[in-house]
């Protein structure tokens, strides 16, 4: 008891300590690109480049479009015009009035200091001819767009998480108290990993997005929440085993604290995996979620540990273990599982494999690569703007490639690129304070986003770089899509191959055999097939079949690693069975007395990522689906099913060339005939 007051009383020095710090992450986050982009992607040079030669000509570009259908008016113009005057009174500098070849609609482009500014922009729209429709576009509508449909996303989540993760430990439990010790666990693990990350972002350089903190929200969350369960269902069944309470939780943790280990290593280990990667947030999302992961196990194994022996038994209330107490050994629905896998398990693993190839072929319905337009749930005014210019000027005229070049080859530059097929014109726009450099505004036939577009940036960037002396790099919005897309193949190419082989590595040293880590690898590839396909089936049926560039990199760390967890979970009890009772039979044994909690989990867990789903962005969306798909494969087929019918099928040729171990035996319960419950 003592232990346990210590233990709460380091958790609180910690918290006085650590707490303050998670409401300051906002300070480290960025969306800055030179930060999310491959440092050595041209792109990102050339935006280096341009910042230092040219400051300020970086700020986000707000893009003003009138569009009257029946054509432009003089009452139009002159609305326009009293507009940009309007613009250039509050300071920006203002390009001339752009009119359309079809003469139905003007364009407005200028500079403002931050996405903040374009609600005073909107402002002034307001009074607009009725009739002449306007939208803000370019990079700096997209931005404010992005920020207000963003606004609050952090708490929605946060309390979203906490309310799905609270129905289903309610439900799980079945007890009006309990469920609030590991949810209140799961939240200091989310603060203090929240702290951490705002310690690593301001001293370490770690790379901090919107985005990574969404999913390490949900990351936490749903691997914390998944170590409570695999402990409470231990200590449950000690505390039917041990008088004092306290016995109890040291038996239980250590018996359930290798599995849990080994789960945690094998996300930890693999989450690192991306500091091997091009995009550099996916680089930075890597240290993020290992911390997270190292915070929920030392809170799951410790903290939550120290509240249950300090409240006592009667948390579990109604259902409260007696020491002593007879618990009725009754049949339930995972000993016909049981039956089932162990009656034809040939049979079954080859049916359950088809099925999950079968589903795989659904990834024929995805499409790599995410355009603006596809990236919101509902109609945004940047979206809107952009249609319109496609509609009535060059494809690229909002956003057009960037040049920076030598001044001393800016003429040849000029002519190159105006040489090359898919580019309108091209112009000088400025050069820089100290006339070593050249600013250069491509304007591309196609829209920004689109395929033909980011061909145009290849046969550009090879057309400019041709110029003798001229240095030149080519960026903007369709270049950055081009570089990102090039690292995410790459990526996807080189870290999924080493997620895959860490969790091997993980599943040789803890099971201390070759074959069933091999085997139980090639069920989690399959598994992710599987996933993939059927979210692909879903996405298509709703309408958004394109994924963001780094959604199957994503996809695959969250499958694999937290996926492989149930497996961990099942074939570390499984080693423990079949060193006493035999491959066979221990292995049924295993999937009997792990099916309840191991279903609760990964209820828990695909619950968690699926409450991305109530975020207004569709790859946040796609997200959820894809991990919450996944996550009840793997429970409910490739755990339950697969796994153990390959390794009965397999025989005890699975722990080759080791052999399961007896482990010490538990006290005997006493007047306790049997526990099944956990």
């Amino acid at each position: 008891m003592r232990r346990a007051v210590a233990v709460l009383g380091l958790w609180l020095v910690a918290g006085f300590l650590l707490l303050p710090l998670a409401g300051k992450l906002d300070e480290v986050t960025s969306t800055d690109p030179a930060l999310v982009l491959p440092k050595s992607a041209e792109v990102t040079r050339e935006l280096l480049r341009e910042r230092e030669a040219f400051p300020g000509t970086d700020a986000p570009e707000a893009v003003v479009v009138y569009v009257r259908d029946g054509g432009i008016t003089d009452a139009d113009r002159a609305a326009v015009e009293a507009d940009r005057a309007a613009f250039e009174a509050a300071g920006h500098v203002v390009g001339p009035m752009t009119a359309s070849r079809d003469g139905q609609a003007l364009l407005l482009s200028f500079p403002v200091p931050g996405k903040e500014s374009v609600p005073q922009v909107k402002a002034v729209l307001a009074d607009s001819p009725a009739g002449l429709r306007t939208a803000v576009t370019g990079e700096a509508g997209a931005l404010a767009d992005m920020d207000e449909i963003g606004e609050g996303v952090d708490t929605t989540l946060f309390l979203a998480a906490a309310g799905i993760v609270a129905v289903l430990l309610l439900l799980t439990y079945r007890s009006p108290v309990l469920w609030i010790i590991p949810l209140l666990s799961a939240v200091a693990a989310s603060q203090f990993t929240t702290a951490i990350v705002y310690l690593m972002g301001r001293h370490l350089d770690v790379t901090v997005t919107p985005d990574i903190t969404t999913m390490m929200t949900v990351l936490v969350f749903g691997a914390g929440t998944d170590y409570a369960l695999l402990l409470i269902a231990r200590y449950r069944e000690e505390l039917h085993r041990h008088e004092d309470r306290t016995a109890a939780m040291a038996v239980a943790v250590r018996r359930s604290f290798p599995a849990i280990l080994a789960s945690a290593a094998t996300v930890t280990i693999g989450v690192l995996c991306l500091l091997a990667a091009q995009m550099n947030d996916m680089r930075g999302f890597g240290p993020i979620a290992a911390s997270g992961i190292i915070v929920s196990l030392a809170v799951m194994t410790t903290l939550l540990p120290a509240l249950l022996v300090l409240l006592g038994r009667w948390v579990f209330w109604p259902f409260v273990p007696r020491f002593g107490a007879a618990v009725v050994a009754r049949r339930t629905g995972w000993h016909r599982v049981a039956d089932l896998v162990g009656r034809r398990p040939r049979m079954l693993w080859t049916a359950t494999a088809v099925v999950l190839v079968l589903l795989g072929l659904g990834v024929s319905g995805l499409r790599l690569g995410q355009s603006t337009a596809q990236m919101y749930t509902d109609e945004v005014g940047s979206v809107v703007g952009q249609q319109l210019i496609e509609r009535h000027y060059s494809g690229g005229a909002s956003s057009p490639a960037v040049i920076v070049a030598a001044a001393d080859g800016v003429d040849g530059v000029v002519a190159a690129a105006k040489g090359v097929d898919g580019v309108a014109d091209a112009t000088a726009t400025g050069r820089s304070a100290d006339g070593r450099w050249v600013r250069i505004a491509a304007t591309l036939t196609d829209p920004p986003d689109s395929d033909a577009a980011e061909a145009t940036i290849d046969r550009l960037r090879a057309a400019v770089h041709a110029v003798p002396g001229a240095d030149a790099l080519v960026g903007g919005q369709t270049a950055t899509l081009v570089d990102v897309g090039r690292a995410s193949e790459r990526d996807n190419l080189v870290v999924m191959p080493l997620i895959l082989l860490v969790v091997f590595v993980v599943l040789v040293l803890l099971l201390r055999a070759l074959v069933a880590p091999l085997l139980l690898a090639a069920s989690v590839a399959v598994s992710y097939v599987a996933a993939m396909g059927l979210s692909g089936l879903i996405f298509t049926a709703i309408g958004h079949p394109h994924i963001v560039q780094g959604m199957p990199l994503y996809a695959w760390l969250f499958l694999v690693t937290l996926g492989v967890d149930y497996t961990i979970f099942l074939m570390t009890r499984a080693r423990e069975e079949v060193a006493t009772r035999g491959n066979r039979d221990g292995m049924l044994t295993a999937l009997t007395t792990t099916g309840g909690v191991i279903t609760s989990a990964g209820l828990v867990l695909a619950g968690t990522f699926g409450v991305l789903v109530v975020l207004p962005f569709v790859a946040a969306i796609q997200m959820g689906v894809i991990v919450a798909v996944g996550v009840l494969l793997d429970t409910f087929v490739v755990r339950t099913l697969l796994v153990p019918a390959l390794a009965i099928d397999v025989g005890p040729r699975l722990w080759w060339p080791g052999r399961p171990i007896p482990q010490p035996a538990a006290p005997p319960p006493t007047r306790v005939t049997a526990d099944l419950a956990g």
